[in-house]
């Protein structure tokens, strides 16, 4: 089917979606699970193909991020039982307004409609924003980066099996067949057709997608993570944080990209964060940190890139307000974390940065829909209007107003 076929028929299919039942969804959800698992093989042979035609093109993290495993599998679909096992978001009255002239007057929730989403390699997304998606009466249209489009295509033929198994219509779960531009394009411009594009990916991805919409689009995604270790913090906790921010795996979005650190601490602290992480991770120091630790200079866009491998900027500031003033001119509004003893820094911090998720004495890695109780998560929104953060199953709805009456005339 071309890009525009899978458009219309997306469209025809949203009034069978948004009118399922609770039961009906979970029972296809579950399906759709059991179906992840028995298709495996099916799964991991595509993976391998995707992985093979990648190497030499892509850096190594980036491969992992493409890489799907036996218990990377299990983990998607576990992640589809737990939307199941979620509150529908679809038909919650929001609030509710009883009018002196009788009338009734409540806000109710409501799928979008058609959500598509624009994504590059990590195959798993495919899965989690496909279930997302059905589970809030949505019907998706998912459009995977070519270095993984074997494996989101076998991810889909599992899902699809899953919602014959119920008797449902394959096409509330759909995915283009077209990498190029071209189809990217098609989405970003098709009014009547998409409700909602949510692009997640890299900040060339996510900009195109922001300056070239004709379509209501989310802003998600990129992510360069502050860390500030105040003058009241505890040696080790920072230790262990930006150590699980920035090496547990750093081709994610919430993985740190840059480390702060007061003047007052510094000078002991950056010998203890050498120690700790160099042997992995490439340290580029600002003026001062060079004063104090090797490491590459820091460039004029080091402190402003989501590097998204074994790379972090390094900085000394004066105090408190000098990192949240960093922050402020640096950040994507993603996540960024203090790691202090002190409640009146910690107070300010969480105050004035301005950003999705704002730490205290934790790591940035906890932005994941899974981790808040989301389930899994379609994205990370760094926008204000609508949704903020991680988005799960109420920020793919909106709500509709439906009034009863009695005869009223106005």
């Amino acid at each position: 089917m071309t890009t525009q076929e899978i458009l219309k028929a997306a469209k025809r299919a949203c009034v069978k979606a948004a009118v399922l039942t609770t039961e009906q969804k979970n029972a296809a959800l579950y399906a759709m699970a059991d179906a992840l698992i028995e298709h495996t093989p099916s799964i991991l042979a595509a993976n391998a193909m995707d992985i093979e035609l990648a190497k030499g093109s892509l850096s190594a993290v980036m491969v992992d991020r493409l890489a799907l495993t036996a218990e990377r599998i299990v983990g998607m679909a576990d992640g589809i039982r737990q939307v199941a096992a979620l509150p529908d978001p679809v038909g919650r009255v929001i609030e509710r307004i009883d009018r002196e002239n009788g009338l009734v007057i409540e806000k109710v929730s409501v799928p979008m409609g058609v959500t598509a989403m624009i994504y590059e390699s990590r195959p798993n997304v495919t899965s989690d924003a496909a279930v997302l998606a059905f589970k809030s009466g949505n019907v998706c249209v998912l459009r995977g980066g070519k270095e993984a489009f074997r494996s989101s295509q076998a991810i889909v033929e599992a899902l699809h099996d899953g919602l014959r198994r119920v008797g449902l219509d394959e096409t509330m779960i759909q995915l283009v067949q077209d990498t190029t531009r071209a189809s990217a394009t098609e989405l970003m411009t098709a009014v009547g057709l998409v409700d909602l594009l949510i692009p997640r990916g890299g900040a060339g991805l996510i900009r195109a997608c922001v300056e070239n919409a004709l379509v209501p689009c989310i802003e998600t995604g990129t992510g360069i993570c502050h860390v500030y270790v105040d003058k009241d913090a505890d040696t080790d906790k920072a230790l262990n944080i930006i150590e699980n921010a920035k090496t547990s795996r750093p081709s994610v979005c919430n993985a740190a990209e840059v480390c702060l650190v007061h003047r007052d601490i510094a000078p002991t602290f950056l010998l203890k964060l050498k120690e700790r992480i160099a042997d992995r991770v490439e340290l580029r120091v600002d003026s001062r940190a060079a004063t104090i630790i090797d490491g590459t200079p820091a460039g004029v866009r080091d402190f402003d890139t989501e590097f998204l491998d074994y790379i972090l900027a390094v900085g000394v500031v004066d105090d408190v307000d000098a990192a949240i003033a960093h922050i402020a001119e640096h950040s994507t509004g993603h996540s960024d974390a203090i790691i202090t003893e002190s409640a009146e820094a910690a107070t300010k911090f969480t105050a004035a940065v301005d950003s999705a998720a704002v730490y205290v004495n934790a790591s940035t890695r906890f932005t994941d829909g899974g981790e808040f109780g989301l389930g899994c998560e379609i994205g990370i929104s760094t926008q204000k209007l609508h949704a903020r953060g991680p988005m799960g199953l109420r920020e793919l709805t909106t709500y509709k107003y439906i009034v009863r009456g009695n005869g009223q005339i106005r």
